[in-house]
């Protein structure tokens, strides 16, 4: 016998769960064979931690030297600690809205209705064609993206 470990996995399913992401993914495939406009209304949201600056790589700050010169030093650096939320809007024709949320603030389900607001204003400005098609928004489901607030706004 031997000791091994488990292997993590973001979270476990129940087969209702696998089921019916089955059936969305299919009926998304569908969707996407039979219409081939069906993948440019779409709008992805996402968010992510945007640093004040990135240290190089060794492999980014590496150098073509001869034999004879002497080897490069450089400092070890950390990342920066100031550090912003960024939410991004985008589609297949590039980014709808892009916005940092101020620091100290919290990503909550009144925020997220405004930004909301403004990405239906920035979708009626920037992508017409979208607008007189129905768009779909396709987001994570965190708290505040399925709060009754939010789910009452779409």
């Amino acid at each position: 016998m031997r000791r091994v470990s488990a292997k993590f996995v973001p979270r476990v399913l129940t087969v209702e769960q696998k089921q019916q992401h089955l059936s969305i993914s299919l009926g998304l495939r569908d969707c996407a064979a039979s219409d081939s406009s069906f993948l440019g209304n779409v709008i992805m949201g996402d968010k992510t931690w945007v640093y004040g600056y990135d240290p190089e790589t060794r492999v980014q700050s590496s150098q073509w030297k001869s034999p004879s010169s002497p080897r490069a030093k450089k400092a070890r650096q950390s990342r920066s600690n100031i550090k912003v939320v960024m939410i991004v809007f985008f589609d297949l024709d590039g980014i709808v809205r892009a916005e940092f949320v101020p620091r100290n603030t919290t990503v909550n389900s009144e925020y997220y209705k405004s930004l909301l607001e403004h990405l239906r204003n920035d979708v009626y400005r920037k992508r017409p064609e979208e607008w007189a098609n129905i768009f779909i928004l396709h987001h994570d489901n965190a708290p505040c993206h399925t709060s009754l607030l939010v789910w009452q706004f779409l």
